[in-house]
């Protein structure tokens, strides 16, 4: 959720249910040289809490050091990032790319796990091909090291985010005798049905949503809500979905600035919008301005266009 999960999105996550959160992950070598990109991405919230800090790296010192750092900001946990399939990050040994060397996994864990007193918790996948789908073996082996929760993509680092998520494994694991931590399940859950369907079949202590949260920060109370009574919520109106637009561009603006808080807002505007008809030319129009002023004034002319010309 690299440049998706910044305070901005969070804040409309939190307004829509969802009950723990985690910072977009954090490279190691960048805390550890205060890189300002790096450093940034510790600013945290009390209205977020719980909230955990990502990390990522390769080398055990560097993950030690950033982790000690990542603490100063105070979150509730700290979690590291074992998951992450892309290439610049997993073909340099970080993310995903540990995973073809489950002992210094270990070693790393551990060495982060004794060096902080918040606890740690981990993010990973079933392993790196469908030859070495060790994950039974490394959540035993994670839990002996310390971590207090694991969460587990139903995928392998070579399958990225293509085909479709196993979860079976993730059920082997979170119904092994030996797991006493809690186990999250993350992987296609985008549709309240499916998110009990899979919370009943697997028995999962949780679930974790990334990309289907992604301009769709709703997902959240639509889960609760079917779980907790077996009905479905209405889906959010088209103006429900410019007042989210709105307020996430106006947290953009305030947490990055005008120059960056414009540019970054870009990639988000087709997934607030997806599915509405004859939206094409007000999308052209909110990614080709530099203005502030002047996408607010598109974003108040979208509020007063007719529900019939713009319709869900």
């Amino acid at each position: 959720m690299e440049d998706v999960s910044d305070p901005p999105f969070r804040y409309l996550c939190k307004q829509y249910g969802v009950d723990m959160m985690y910072t977009e992950f954090i490279s190691s070598e960048g805390l550890i040289r205060d890189a300002v990109k790096s450093t940034q991405k510790l600013d945290i919230f009390e209205y977020e809490r719980p909230i955990g800090i990502q990390i990522f790296g390769s080398e055990i010192e560097s993950m030690v050091e950033a982790a000690q750092i990542a603490e100063q900001a105070n979150p509730d946990l700290i979690d590291i990032n074992y998951g992450c399939p892309v290439k610049k990050v997993a073909c340099k040994g970080a993310g995903a790319g540990i995973l073809t060397n489950p002992d210094k996994m270990m070693r790393m864990t551990k060495a982060i796990v004794d060096a902080v007193k918040v606890p740690v918790t981990v993010k990973t996948r079933l392993g790196w091909d469908d030859q070495t789908k060790n994950i039974v073996d490394v959540a035993e082996r994670l839990q002996d090291v310390g971590i207090k929760a694991l969460s587990i993509h139903g995928r392998t680092r070579v399958q990225l985010y293509k085909g479709t998520a196993d979860w079976s494994l993730i059920g082997v694991v979170k119904n092994n005798p030996r797991m006493n931590i809690p186990i999250f399940g993350n992987g296609d859950i985008d549709t309240p049905e499916k998110a009990l369907e899979y919370k009943n079949k697997y028995g999962v202590d949780g679930i974790m949503i990334g990309r289907a949260s992604i301009g769709y920060p709703w997902i959240f109370q639509e889960i609760k809500h079917y779980i907790n009574t077996g009905t479905k919520l209405s889906p959010p109106s088209f103006e429900d979905r410019v007042a989210a637009c709105e307020i996430h561009f106006e947290k953009s603006i305030q947490w990055k600035g005008p120059i960056v808080g414009v540019v970054e807002m870009r990639r988000h505007y087709s997934n607030y919008f997806k599915g509405i008809p004859h939206f094409k030319e007000y999308r052209t129009r909110l990614v080709t301005t530099n203005d502030p002023d002047e996408v607010r004034a598109i974003i108040n002319e979208l509020k007063n266009t007719e529900f019939e010309t713009i319709s869900i």
